[in-house]
């Protein structure tokens, strides 16, 4: 297995009146398709995790954020464009900023998002990969 390809991602646990976003990725997705998580992607070349958690944010979200703090690391393998890369992500606690906080901009029709209490990340098909992002931020809430 060669690891020498690396792929950086930064994620947002974004907070709002004590609740977290989760994002339903649209069916269309090459990478978990339908899947519940929270706000995330690859980084630019040359761009550093809190600029590239902010511009995920936006493009998947519409939402403007103010990054708190860096709360955690998670990393998987994954297969990229026929060969195995590992990918390393910061994730950061993230609150929404401006005059419509909750007001989300989805890029695909077949996508949903909810703000939800921690205690009911349940009701909605979240992966473990996701919970545990989001359980890296809750100490810091």
């Amino acid at each position: 297995m060669d690891m020498s390809s690396e792929i950086r991602l930064a994620a947002a646990v974004v907070v709002h009146g004590g609740r977290v976003l989760l994002v339903r990725r649209s069916e269309t997705e090459r990478f978990l398709p339908g899947v519940w998580g929270v706000p995330c992607g690859k980084l630019e070349p040359g761009e550093s995790p809190g600029d590239g958690v902010l511009r995920e944010l936006k493009e998947e979200t519409g939402l403007l954020g103010r990054v708190e703090c860096r709360v955690g690391e998670s990393s998987f393998v994954s297969d990229y464009r026929g060969r195995e890369v590992k990918n390393r992500q910061d994730n950061f606690l993230v609150r929404p900023v401006g005059d419509r906080p909750h007001t989300i901009l989805l890029p695909h029709p077949d996508q949903a998002a909810a703000w939800l209490a921690p205690t009911d990340l349940d009701s909605v098909e979240i992966d473990a990969y996701n919970r545990d992002i989001v359980a890296q931020a809750l100490p810091f809430l």
